[in-house]
């Protein structure tokens, strides 16, 4: 084995790299916040809470509205990862269930998972899939593309304009459209609309 042989990926990097690529085409962190949301939401109405002697119960007469209401969510977030193409109706749907859950499922599973599925579902909303980076073309020395600087014009500059003969066979001057509007008809428009 050489100085110049490259070291073999670990079998853990293999999969981190495989992974970031997986998470990099679909609205992951959108996913997984919706689940987040969706576990406080269907938890809490459940839980109770032991200090000493004391059981506090924190479970309400919605208790199944409140499960279901988390339940959809934490489905909401693994369609977004596996179906990334109903992301918007997702979105949607999780900002709707989150709404929904907080006179539901006390403030939202106070308000922790109210936050998370409101925040889940405007991502996967605003999320776009990515295009693949096209490859860029080599610079020449003479700038981009290879025109020479002496063959681009600057047609803010009167002198640089190309000139146009006029009708009596001498050059004129570059066409003004500062006093033209579609009412006269000077720009070539003979109609508004």
């Amino acid at each position: 084995m050489s100085a110049e042989t490259p070291a073999a990926t670990s079998l853990f990097t293999r999969w981190r790299l495989q992974f970031r690529a997986w998470r990099g085409m679909r609205p992951f962190w959108a996913g997984l916040f919706m689940m987040i949301g969706g576990v406080p939401i269907m938890y809490f109405p459940y839980a109770h809470l032991t200090i000493g002697q004391l059981t506090i119960r924190m479970s309400t007469t919605a208790g199944a509205g409140s499960l279901i209401i988390g339940v959809l969510l934490v489905v909401l977030g693994v369609s977004v990862w596996f179906q990334h193409h109903i992301r918007t109706f997702a979105g949607v749907a999780a900002i709707l269930l989150a709404l929904v859950s907080l006179p539901v499922s006390n403030f939202g599973g106070f308000v922790v998972g109210f936050l998370f599925g409101m925040i889940g579902g405007a991502m996967a909303i605003a999320w776009v899939p990515g295009t693949p980076q096209e490859p860029q073309a080599e610079q020449t020395p003479e700038g981009f593309g290879g025109a020479p600087e002496s063959a681009v014009l600057d047609l803010t500059k009167a002198d640089d304009a190309p000139a146009r003969p006029d009708a009596d066979g001498g050059p004129e001057e570059p066409n003004d459209m500062s006093e033209t509007s579609p009412a006269n008809g000077a720009n070539g428009r003979h109609s508004v609309g």
